[in-house]
This record gives structure tokens, sequence and C-alpha cells, in this order.
């Protein structure tokens, strides 16, 4: 009897080996994408589509204005409503890569005549961003090893509960579509390096900007990018092509960077932009140095050489001083003093030193946010270290920096995140390869029979590994599961309770206080409260307030904090 095939799987069958591989990797890759999306709606589900905590009030509210005024109105919006009597200039003291973003995105819906509030748009971003960094996640570790260790990191992060927890529907800050930033432009920095190409260093320089419009965080690239290239002069391994990509994107990259008016002249007058600077004039005068190497003979060039590094580092510390006394260069921010130092913010900035999010980080948080990732990431170390290239220099600097900036404020467990997905899914795949040969064994194959009976209980050894880890990923997707669904899907706005039965309760206390304070208070009324009401209060009430969120001056809160008699 003849059987006959559906005419489905005589179309697979048809197709290629690499075609097929294509098709299966895209099919796992679109799966992360549409499982990093979906697993943020939580709190849409059980609530409705609201805008998170209190920041998100003040990008929200500056982002309609965008919308509705357009962006000369906004970038030259004085808001009377914020720190009265003081005012607040909106356009040179924000990062507008969010709100710019989500208003293009609205104006593309609006154009394809999809009819979408821009409140939607605004709680929808994050999660619609998180799906494209599953997809920059795997690109960049193809990049860094292959492309089986970039789907494995690709579904890692599309359910991370340390990038979840800044990415859900309605957390609208500038976090969410930060970390896209970030990996992106690593991604097409390592493209830069492997191929020394002019075009990927000037989309690196665009990606940096992209992420200097977004996040105050880009001071973590715009060092770690530099520090890169000088563990590459140390090691040996500066060429040609870190040489074209270095200086493309710091040039590129500096010069689009000052166009963001709250950055201004920041990349070349402050102390946190001072490294960047310093290992470019190391690869102008490396590549000189090499250069007169060639046209000099080497009993000319070592006298020539000695002097020459002499006086250049004579001169460039007399104008270090200089500038830095007169004031040319300013001094490192509080901020970032209390990255070098924990205890700097608590002794000098208390309410900095006051925020949840800036406390150092518990041991039981970086389990509770990453899970098994925790005992992965020096794995994926080991294979990076283990075949060592420009492209693991970076990962591995990244991931060693990252994980002390993390463990001294609990805020950067965000950007500990996707090198944690990325180094354990190179650590994943590789164990994985390795072990799975050892299930493919043909047993025809006499000679590598014969060669395997030296090893012991070779394949079952292999087949409990394999169990193992899937038992392992199983318990990581059950973790990051409970943790988004309970810890991080419930807006600080609108607060729930069970009942004895489980039923839930919904308290709405927050958002009918504002909308009694809209109704029954003069419109031209003054609201002193604590800070953290501040940009609530400003855009559900419409009413202005003495200080909100934007804690740029620290005297305001001697009013509320005097000590008792």
């Amino acid at each position: 009897m003849k059987t006959t095939v559906p005419f489905r799987a005589r179309g697979w069958l048809k197709m290629t080996p690499e075609k097929q591989d294509t098709l299966l990797k895209l099919l796992i890759l679109s799966l992360a994408a549409i499982l990093s999306f979906s697993c943020r709606l939580f709190s849409v589900l059980r609530f409705e589509s609201v805008i998170h905590e209190f920041d998100p009030y003040f990008n929200y509210r500056t982002t309609r204005y965008l919308t509705e005024e357009g962006f000369y109105n906004f970038h030259n919006w004085f808001d009377d409503r914020a720190w009265y009597p003081l005012g607040r200039i909106i356009g040179g003291t924000i990062y507008p890569g969010l709100m710019v973003t989500s208003a293009a995105l609205y104006h593309a819906l609006q154009f394809l005549h999809i009819t979408i509030d821009i409140r939607n748009v605004c709680v929808f971003l994050a999660p619609l961003f998180s799906s494209l960094t599953t997809i920059v996640t795997y690109l960049l570790t193809k990049e860094l090893k292959d492309a089986s260790s970039g789907l494995v990191a690709a579904a890692m992060i599309s359910i991370v509960p340390g990038y979840i927890s800044r990415s859900v529907a309605g957390s609208y800050d500038n976090e969410g579509i930060a970390i896209f930033c970030m990996l992106l432009t690593y991604y097409l920095w390592i493209k830069a390096v492997k191929t020394g190409g002019l075009f990927w260093a000037a989309l690196c320089a665009i990606a940096y900007f992209y992420m200097v419009s977004s996040w105050g965080g880009y001071v973590f690239l715009i060092n770690l990018i530099p520090l890169h290239v000088l563990a590459l002069m140390i090691t040996g391994r500066f060429s040609h092509r870190i040489y074209v990509a270095y200086s493309t994107v710091y040039c590129l990259g500096t010069v689009l960077s000052m166009q963001i008016s709250f950055v201004g002249f920041q990349p070349v007058q402050s102390s946190e932009h001072m490294a960047a600077l310093g290992v470019f004039g190391l690869c102008q005068l490396y590549s000189f140095v090499e250069y007169v190497r060639s046209r000099v003979p080497s009993e000319h060039f070592k006298v020539l050489y000695k002097h020459l590094i002499f006086a250049i580092g004579v001169a460039v510390a007399i104008v270090g001083v200089i500038l830095t006394i007169t004031g040319k260069i300013s001094p490192w921010t509080g901020r970032f003093y209390s990255l070098l130092d924990p205890s700097y913010a608590k002794n000098n900035i208390p309410i900095i030193a006051s925020v949840s999010e800036h406390q150092p980080t518990s041991w039981s948080s970086f389990y509770f946010d990453l899970q098994m990732l925790v005992f992965l990431f020096p794995v994926g170390l080991y294979f990076c270290f283990s075949k060592l290239t420009d492209s693991n220099i970076f990962i591995i600097m990244y991931g060693v920096t990252s994980i002390y900036f993390a463990g001294v404020m609990v805020r950067l467990m965000l950007v500990l995140a996707p090198v944690m997905c990325i180094l354990s899914g190179i650590g994943i795949s590789a164990m994985l390869s390795t072990y799975m040969k050892d299930l493919d064994v043909s047993k025809s194959n006499k000679k590598l029979k014969k060669f395997e009976s030296n090893f012991v209980l070779k394949n079952e050894i292999a087949w409990a590994f394999v169990v193992i880890m899937t038992g392992f990923l199983v318990t990581y997707t059950m973790h990051c599961t409970w943790v988004t669904s309970e810890a991080y899907s419930s807006p600080s706005i609108v607060l729930s309770a069970r009942t004895h039965d489980g039923s839930r309760i919904i308290f709405d206390d927050f958002r009918e206080a504002y909308f009694w304070l809209r109704h029954n208070t003069a419109e031209d009324a003054k609201v002193m409260s604590w800070w953290d009401y501040g940009y609530q209060i400003t855009a559900m009430a419409n009413r202005t307030i003495l200080v909100d969120n934007n804690t740029w001056n620290n005297k305001i809160g001697r009013a509320s904090c005097r000590e008792r008699v």
C-alpha cells in the first residue's frame, strides 16, 4: 500500500538543510520575542491600561504635550506647574529620546489610520522594546559565539526578572528603551571591531546618540568602550580595525551627543567623559608612534620614543591640572561618586540615599532577579576565556564591571541582567553541544565504538546532563513567570489585596484622591507634598506643586525633614 505524504510535509522535506535551519531559528526567535511582550502584560490583564510608579507620569505628561504641541514648543516649554515658584525648563532638563520615540510611533500609527490613544502607546512601549531587545541580544551573542548561543540568550532575556522589573506594561520610564539602545550600540561596536568598517562604526555612533537621548546611563557605555580599546592596546591586539572603529565612534558620537540640550558640552568638559577622550588621544599617539617606527632606524627610534613619551605625559598632566583648577573640567557628580563609594550619598546627599533603588544590592536580590544565571555566569566567562578574541574581551569586561555596579546599587541590576543572559547562553549552549554529540554516536562505526570503550557510561552521563539542564531551564522559566506575576506587575498607584476566600480587592484611593484634588481645589492652587507624589499630582490633578521627583534642589527637603524638638 502506497503511503501519501501531506503537502506541508513534502514542502518541508524539499527545503535544503540550510533553509530548514534558518526557518527553525527564525521560529524560535519569533516565539522568544512574542513571549517577551506577552509576559509583561500581567498588570494590564489584572488592573487596566495604567501608567505605573511616579517618574512615568512625568514622562507621560511631557509625551502628551509633545504630541499635541509639536517638538519646537516641547523643546522650549517652560513648565510653571513644577517646583513653584522656580518652574522648570523641560527641553534642557530631560533626555527626550523616550518621548520622541513614543510620539513618532503614535504619529506613525495615526498615519496608518490606526486609532490609539497616546496613553496606550506609552503603556505598551516598554513591552514592545523588550521584544526588540530579544532580537538584538540574539544578534550580539551570535557575533560573540554562535547562533545557538544567541537563541538561548534571547530566550533567557525575554523573561529574566532583572529586566522585566523596568519594562512591564505601564512602566513608561527611560530604562524601557535604554537597554535596547545599549545592546544595539554594543552589537554595532562588535561589528565595527570585527570588520574595521566605517559603515558599522558610524551606525554604532548613531545608536550611541539614541542611547544618550534616552538615559543618563549612557556614561557606562562611553567608559566601557574606551576601556575595551585600552585593554586591546595593553594585550597587543590593537590594530587598524580598532583605530578606525573607535576614532569614528568617538568623534561622531561625541558631536551627536552634544546636540542633546541636557548633555551639552559635558562630553568634553566633565570628568566622567575624560576616559574616552584620553583613550582617543592614546589611539592617535599609538598610531603616530607606529608610523615613526616604520620610518626611523631602531636606534634613533628608542631615543626619540623615550623623550616623546615623557614630553607628552608632562604636557597632558599640566593641561589637565590647569583645566581642573580653572573649572573647565567639572568634577564627578554625586551619583558617580556613589558608585565608587556606596557611603557617599548617605553622608552627603541624603535625598538620593533615601531612594530604595539606590541602596546596595543584597545577595537574595541577585538570586531573585537572576535565578540560575548567577551560577551560569562564571561558566560563560570560562568559555570566553578559553577562546579569547577581541569580542570576548569586551563581553568579559562588560560582565565584570556591571556585576560590580549592580552590587553597589540595586537599580543597576538592569544593566547586569543582559550580560548575565548572554554569558549564560554561551555557557549552556557550549555544554549542551558537547553532551548532545555523545547522544548521536553511531553504533555501526566500530573504530569509534572501540575508542569510546575507554569512557565509562559516556552515553548515560550525557543523558543525565541533558535531563538535569532541562530541569534547570524549566525551573528558571517557572521562577521568572512567578516573579513577574507577583512582584513586578503591580502598579503602585492601584493597590490590591486578597480576602480570606482568595478573591482580589482593588484599592484605587490614589487616583480618587487626585481626582478629588482636581475638582475641589482652585486651578491656581499650590500643593505641598512629599516629593514622591509630585509628578502624579501634576499629571493627574493638574495642580502646581512645590517639589517633585526631579530632585535637583537638595535644600527643599529641609522643609519636611526638620528634626523634632
